[in-house]
C-alpha cells in the first residue's frame, strides 16, 4: 500500500478526501499535515488554484520525502468577476474564516438580483513525487448563489452554493451525494487513476 501525505490540516477537508479516495481507491493510504507538526505554514502564492496547489504539493513531497496531494478550491462569483477565487479562505482578510468570508460575500452582492448570482466551484488537486514529478487534475460544479445559508454540512461557502439542477445547497446534501457532484469530489477521482499510474500498488 503506497503512503500519501495530504497538503493541509483542515479536518473536513481531510475527512472529505480520505472519503472520495476510499471509494475510488483501496491502495493508497492517506495521512494528513497532523503527523507532521515540524512543517509550517506553506504560503500560497499562486496567481491560479492549479499554481497553489503544486506549491503546496512540492513542499510537503520535499519536507516528508513521500508522495504528496495536495489541493487548491474556491468559489468564483460571476457578478464579482470570478472573485474570490484563489482568495476564498481569506476573502474577509483573515485565512480561515469561514463565517466571516461567506457574510462579507454575501453583503458584496446583496442587491444582485436572483439571475445574475451565477457562480461555480472549482478544484485543483495535484500528486506531486519527492522526484519533482507532478500531475494535476481539475474540477467545476456550477450553481448559485442563495442569499440565506442553509445546512450545518460541508464547510466554506458550502451553506450558500445552490448546485445546478438541486434543490439542496452543498452544506445540505449528505457526504455521499455530495462527493459525487462536488468540484472537489471531481477533481480528486480524476487524480486517483494518476497517482495508480505513480505509485507502486
Amino acid at each position: 500500500m503506497s503512503r500519501v501525505v495530504l497538503a493541509t490540516r483542515n479536518p473536513g477537508k481531510i475527512t472529505e478526501l480520505r472519503r472520495i479516495l476510499a471509494e475510488a481507491d483501496d491502495k493508497t493510504e492517506l495521512i494528513g499535515l497532523e503527523e507532521y507538526p515540524e512543517i509550517g505554514d506553506i504560503p500560497e502564492t499562486g496567481l491560479t488554484f492549479a499554481e497553489n496547489a503544486l506549491i503546496k504539493a512540492h513542499a510537503v513531497a520535499q519536507a516528508t520525502g513521500l508522495p504528496a496531494v495536495a489541493d487548491d478550491s474556491g468559489l468564483c462569483v460571476d457578478a464579482l468577476n470570478g472573485m474570490p477565487g484563489v482568495f476564498s479562505a481569506r476573502w474577509s482578510g483573515t485565512h480561515g474564516d469561514d463565517k466571516a468570508n461567506l457574510a462579507l460575500l454575501l453583503a458584496q452582492i446583496s442587491d444582485v438580483p436572483e439571475v445574475h448570482r451565477s457562480a461555480h466551484f472549482t478544484c485543483a488537486a495535484a500528486l506531486v513525487l519527492p522526484t519533482g514529478e507532478e500531475r494535476v487534475a481539475e474540477g467545476v460544479i456550477t450553481g448559485e448563489i442563495i442569499r440565506t445559508p442553509r445546512g450545518t454540512g460541508g464547510f466554506g461557502y458550502d451553506p450558500i452554493f445552490l448546485p445546478t439542477g438541486e434543490t439542496r445547497t452543498t452544506a445540505e446534501m449528505p457526504p455521499a451525494a455530495k462527493d459525487a457532484t462536488s468540484h472537489r469530489g471531481r477533481a480528486f477521482r480524476a487524480l486517483v487513476p494518476m497517482i495508480h499510474t505513480l505509485l507502486p500498488s
